[in-house]
């Protein structure tokens, strides 16, 4: 029955919701933070690599700007990690902090580690720590109402402002 809403479709999410890039019960596909190291880090969105982390956009972004930092090691759990690579993830998260607030002008930020896919965690096998960057007025009527984010840049763009800036901060 038509009515006075206007609609925003974001189709691309169900693609994600349906097991797209991750592994998901029906589908035999690698874990993907495992497999983006293996890639140049413009063709895996890596804006930078530690010794035991790295940092990657998140090709379904809550927030233009929105990355993950990830082990290299395929641990699900916080309590897995190495006192190395623990210290290097939230080492890896700070600095992420940094360079987005440099490069974005990030007035806050969501971090977040789902730890088990009931806590909602997409890729539950491979423990990743979501850095959200956030502006004032960004959950605008948008979202609220349209239940659609406006991304102002593409990932592609983003992360090689990021990596640009990476050492400069």
């Amino acid at each position: 029955m038509p009515d006075q809403w206007a609609r925003l479709w974001a189709p691309h999410r169900m693609n994600y919701l349906a097991g797209e890039n991750r592994p998901h019960p029906g589908n035999d596909l690698p874990c993907p933070f495992c497999r983006v190291p293996t890639l140049s880090d413009e063709d895996g969105l890596i804006v930078a690599r530690g010794k035991t982390t790295y940092v990657v956009m998140n090709l379904y972004p809550y927030n233009a700007g929105h990355i993950l930092v990830c082990t290299y090691r395929h641990v699900p759990d916080l309590t897995d990690l190495s006192e190395e690579e623990r210290d290097e993830l939230f080492a890896m998260t700070a600095h992420s902090m940094k360079v987005l607030r440099k490069v974005s002008h990030a007035n806050g930020f969501n971090l977040g580690m789902n730890q088990g896919a009931i806590s909602g965690a997409g890729v539950a096998a491979h423990i990743h720590q979501h850095v959200v960057p956030r502006w004032s007025g960004d959950a605008n009527f948008m979202p609220i109402i349209g239940q659609t984010k406006v991304l102002p840049q593409l990932l592609q763009e983003t992360r090689s402002a990021l990596a640009q800036n990476w050492n400069l901060v």
